[in-house]
């Protein structure tokens, strides 16, 4: 194949950047791949070459509705036929898509991870030629990740079972620990992993300690020159997001707050003004930036600390993609750990329900299925957290996953039923008519309830659930499936297993979880509080030693500056008062069931939601987030000590 005259003519490219082309001759001669490339080093042409040159579709899972349609329009910009599945579409875009698959005519399709959880979609993969499937965010596999998500687990295994090959990992941010479990999780050769320089000539890396108060006023000097701009400035909290962007304006900058509690609406308005130089500064939490190809952002600025280094390794990435000069800037403040590590350990579930978690699982018989919601509601779990539960059981080989299926489905009919009926055959239109029967029939919608449907017509539910998408695809019908339901297998030896045992071994691996995020959150700090050259340090914790002895470009190789580690500037954390622990101690004397266990109301006196809390309106009580500034662990010890007293 002439990989070159295909990347001239069909991108318009003339020539390769690096790591590229050794990534794209794997795929098109059927071997897996690993790509780990910085942000803004052009990645997705990995995949989206070979899928044109390619037989079949190219599955791509991807995390974003946004990076999906800016990846589709620029793909079907140049006449490649490509589209996305995501909830934005309509019922008729939906089909439209789903017709196109199964006539071969698509050579991308986009889709979330989650989507290859739905009995629907697998069934429709099983009947086409899928040409390889590119994994991005794909250091999401890993536990030892910034940012493990256990449906990323899920997906190598559907890989497996559905013998989609071969498999390109994408990702801009990975440990060579993260690197190894990729490879082993996707079956990856060693000499497949392909690795560019993290390194960026361009990028002026810069450490400014900052206090809290002082913040505001450096942020707004900085912004001020018109060379740092277009600019995206970082925060943790949505409120801050309003309130700094707020700040901004008033100063007489063009700026603008993007963060997940707008409307879908309000964030696309936001973005799309970005990127035609009607708002110049985007104050964000970390909802914007992933696919943003946006070349002339001239500053990326950390207004609180980032999370892990990885994430400040992907954020920065998109400052000066043009290759012109650029601003990276971090105004580095000790504060800002402890919101940070607070998410941490209020995501850490109670000993008690763990257990009542693991009894379930390991309790409900030989094979069962379960609601990840309704485990979640029982449990007082977050549901991340429930499904990483499950995900340890399964690595654990207790569970096997069976199927993921939905408890019900809603039908709108698109053509009347004597319509769908009257051109078919004996044996379907009686089938078809008999299960349109077995529904609850409303003004708009049928409402079917599966499994009942599959036990009152004596058929398998998989001939339900095939019909179903048949009469979707065919535009007869649309459906809105609800009651997500996973099916399990207990293995073997999970009979065997005292969930006692098997509780506390979960305990010991959120204790790990535990100390890993807060490692990372050490990193950060000695990252930011350190001397020498930053490039190196950055470059050194992803396992890429820099050849010259330092890098020339960052804010201390230019000035020398800091000449010796510095103290990140600290708000001192005031004593808990007298008026606060009678507070504490009234909140323990309510007896709420919501806030039944003293790390139960510490996640409330620090801002931290749980499925009980939420259900029960806590969040709107006064007591909710009043030590939001204060440690987890010393709140924690404060409670305990009320707790205590009360008896």
């Amino acid at each position: 194949m002439d990989l070159l005259k295909t990347l001239q003519e069909r991108f318009g490219h003339d020539g390769f950047r690096g790591g590229q082309e050794a990534v794209i001759r794997a795929l098109v001669a059927g071997e897996s791949a690993l790509a780990l490339f910085p942000t803004g080093a052009g990645k997705s042409l990995c995949y989206q070459l070979p899928a044109v040159l390619l037989e079949g579709t190219a599955l791509v899972i991807s995390p974003l509705i946004a990076l999906m349609k800016d990846q589709v329009d620029a793909l079907r910009a140049r006449g490649i036929a490509a589209a996305r599945l995501d909830s934005s579409l309509t019922a008729e875009e939906t089909q439209r898509v789903y017709a196109d698959l199964r006539e071969g005519k698509l050579k991308l399709l986009y889709v979330a991870p989650e989507r290859l959880s739905g009995e629907a979609f697998l069934e429709r993969i099983r009947r086409v030629k899928i040409s390889l499937l590119a994994i991005d965010e794909a250091h999401c596999i890993s536990e030892w990740g910034h940012n493990f998500r256990p449906e990323y687990l899920r997906l190598a295994r559907v890989a497996e079972e559905l013998n989609l090959r071969p498999v390109l990992a994408l990702t801009a941010t990975a440990t060579p620990d993260v690197a190894r479990d990729i490879c082993k999780g996707f079956g990856i050769a060693e000499e497949r992993h392909v690795q560019t320089s993290f390194r960026r000539k361009n990028l002026h890396l810069r450490i400014t300690p900052c206090a809290a108060n002082e913040k505001l006023a450096v942020l707004t000097k900085r912004l001020a020159s018109a060379k740092v701009r277009p600019a995206v400035v970082y925060v943790t909290f949505q409120k801050t997001a309003e309130e700094v962007a707020a700040h901004l304006a008033e100063a007489g900058l063009a700026a603008r707050a993007y963060h997940a509690g707008m409307s879908a609406e309000d964030r696309d308005a936001t973005q799309e003004a970005f990127m035609r130089d009607a708002c110049e500064i985007i104050v964000a939490t970390i909802a914007f930036g992933m696919g943003i190809d946006k070349a002339d952002i001239r500053s990326v600025i950390h207004f609180n600390l980032p999370k892990t280094l990885e994430n400040y390794q992907q954020e920065i990435g998109r400052a000066g993609r043009d290759g012109q000069p650029s601003l990276c800037e971090l105004l580095a403040c000790a504060d800002d750990a402890v919101p940070l590590e607070n998410f941490t350990l209020g995501d850490t579930p109670e000993p008690a329900a763990v257990e009542a978690l693991v009894r379930k699982m390991l309790g409900s018989g030989e094979e069962f299925d379960v609601s990840r919601y309704d485990l979640s509601q029982e449990t007082d779990i977050r549901p991340l957290v429930v499904e990483t539960v499950i995900t340890y059981l399964e690595l654990d080989g207790l569970l096997r996953p069976t199927r993921v299926f939905y408890e019900s489905t809603q039908i709108q009919f698109l053509k009347s039923e004597s319509d769908i009926l009257s051109p078919l055959n004996e044996v379907r239109r009686r089938f078809l008519a008999a299960l349109f029967g077995a529904g609850k029939r409303g003004p708009k919608y049928l409402t079917l309830e599966l499994e009942a449907a599959a036990q009152k017509l004596g058929e398998p539910r998989e001939r339900i659930a095939k019909a179903l998408t048949w009469l979707e695809e065919t535009g007869a019908i649309t459906q809105k499936p609800a009651g997500l339901r996973n099916g399990f297998r207990l293995s073997e030896n999970a009979a065997q297993r005292d969930p006692a045992t098997g509780a506390a071994h979960q305990a010991e691996l959120f204790a790990q979880r535990e100390k890993r995020d807060s490692h990372r959150l050490e990193q950060i700090l000695d990252f930011a509080s350190a001397s020498g050259c930053i490039t190196r340090r950055l470059l050194g914790y992803f396992g890429e030693p820099l050849a010259e002895e330092n890098c020339g470009h960052c804010h201390y190789c230019r000035t020398g500056e800091p000449a010796a580690p510095v103290t990140l500037p600290a708000t001192p954390i005031p004593p808990f008062t007298y008026a606060d622990t009678e507070q504490i101690t009234d909140l323990i004397l309510e007896e709420l069931p919501a806030l039944a266990t003293p790390r139960a109301v510490t996640r409330l006196l620090c801002g931290l939601t749980s499925p009980s809390m939420t259900k029960a309106k806590l969040t709107k009580r006064p007591e909710f987030a009043r030590h939001a500034t204060v440690p987890f662990r010393t709140v924690l010890a404060q409670v305990e000590a009320c707790w205590a007293e009360t008896g």
